[in-house]
């Protein structure tokens, strides 16, 4: 509109040039020093609005840049979902724990363990395909004279296909209970492992094979498998170990496994509700593996769990039951008469757990907890000949109150206490410290 007035006032100077002869030459210079001053007004007008353009628009970029850190960051990458990288990476993590126990029996059994540090490398070859590897040892050292333990607890490859579908294939762990999966120091409360997820599901239960899960939209996650399963071959009937953990004294941990019998397996979870966890799982399997005049070529291991898991607000409620099974025993069974721990037919275990979020203040958050379980690693036998047999052993109840102490994401402090209800001689004091990272 500025330039337009510029533009007639131009063209007014033009229109009275042939009248300047007849009104005189100082009215006309008059008239043109007086259009003169306008037109340096209206320039001085334009190179005003000018400039307070320019400042309301560095004003918007200045508001603008203000306004972008108020913007919701995009949510972190679900382990379903596909990372995406521009190229490979390496994600070096690991945890650990070291505990005291102290018998209230015997004190002078008292002892502290580093009961195990692991060390895990996650490699990423691209937004679909990783490598998923963890390195244990156990009881601070590890030779053919000590009581330690080295082994490999996973190696497998993973490959997502979209749609919440994913493949591996390699060493992997067993989607079984609440522990087997989320098994970090950081991830369970008390200072020891409970004993139905390690007696009856023999956490950490890894085996080789290849898997498929998946996820959907309501909140449903599956797994399934087949995979290397148990060697019956190896029980010990003269020890104590399978009365232990019936599982775990039969295990092969992908160490030159026998692989005549393979295992299927298959688990579901429901998170369809905010904070509310509900599943199951199945594993079933032969573990006499053909083995040439073998008695017990056709057990067959099968294990199943149904698991909860709530936690609203400031609660954190969890209850496990599981139950195993290893059939056509009563043939083996019978070459190991006189032996104080023959192979049970069944084992079982549940527990129930609540712990409460008490106290928060800074990095600190401190959970005082209480858990009861009952459980029976021979619960019963397949029938022998009428004084052949052995008798069942009655349930072990359980009851442990403690507390767990968070520092920070990745540190806890742990104490509580354990009593016996069969076996007396085993309450005792425990103290822990644990670390993930």
């Amino acid at each position: 509109m500025k330039k337009n007035l510029i533009a007639s006032a131009i063209a007014a100077t033009l229109l009275a040039a042939p009248f300047a002869a007849s009104a005189g030459e100082a009215e006309l210079l008059a008239r043109i020093d007086k259009m003169a001053a306008e037109l340096e007004q209206l320039k001085a007008e334009l190179k005003a609005s000018q400039q307070k353009t320019a400042v309301i628009e560095q004003k918007q970029q200045e508001l603008a840049s203000l306004a972008a850190p108020a913007v919701a960051p995009a949510p972190a990458p679900t382990p379903s979902a596909p990372i995406m990288a521009s190229g490979p990476t390496t994600i070096i993590g690991g945890y650990g724990e070291i505990n005291y126990n102290r018998p209230s029996k015997n004190a002078s059994a008292a002892q502290t363990d580093v009961r195990r540090a692991v060390i895990g490398i996650e490699h990423r070859f691209d937004e679909k395909t990783k490598l998923v590897s963890e390195f244990e040892w156990e009881h601070a050292i590890a030779s053919a004279s000590d009581s330690g333990e080295s082994a490999i607890e996973q190696l497998y490859v993973e490959r997502q296909f979209g749609n919440g579908l994913r493949g591996k294939a390699g060493l992997f762990l067993i989607p079984a209970g609440l522990l087997n999966t989320s098994h970090e120091p950081t991830a369970y409360y008390g200072v020891e492992r409970n004993f139905v997820e390690t007696a009856i599901i023999p956490s950490t239960w890894r085996e080789a094979g290849i898997g498929l899960s998946g996820d959907t939209a309501e909140g449903l996650s599956w797994d399934a498998g087949i995979t290397t399963g148990f060697d019956l071959g190896k029980w010990d009937a003269a020890s104590s170990e399978g009365r232990e953990s019936p599982l775990g004294a039969i295990h092969q941990e992908g160490q030159l496994a026998k692989s005549r019998d393979l295992s299927v397996h298959g688990a579901l979870n429901w998170r369809g509700v905010p904070g509310l966890l509900l599943g199951g799982s199945l594993f079933s399997g032969k573990v006499g593996h053909k083995t040439e005049g073998y008695t017990a070529n056709d057990a067959r291991v099968t294990v199943y769990d149904l698991h909860a898991r709530y936690t609203p607000g400031l609660w954190d409620l969890a209850a496990v039951y599981a139950r195993g099974q290893i059939s056509n025993t009563a043939a083996l069974n019978l070459t190991l008469v006189g032996n104080p721990t023959p192979v049970p037919k069944a084992f079982a275990g549940w527990y129930l757990q609540a712990a409460y979020q008490a106290y928060k203040a800074d990095d600190y958050v401190l959970s005082p907890f209480v858990r009861y379980e009952q459980y029976n690693t021979a619960k019963s036998y397949e029938a022998l000949p009428q004084g052949l047999g052995v008798a069942a052993q009655p349930d072990e109840k359980v009851t442990t109150v403690g507390a767990n102490l968070k520092v920070g994401e990745g540190v806890v402090l742990k104490a509580d206490y354990q009593k016996f209800k069969e076996d007396k001689t085993r309450d005792r004091l425990n103290f822990g410290v644990g670390f993930s990272y």
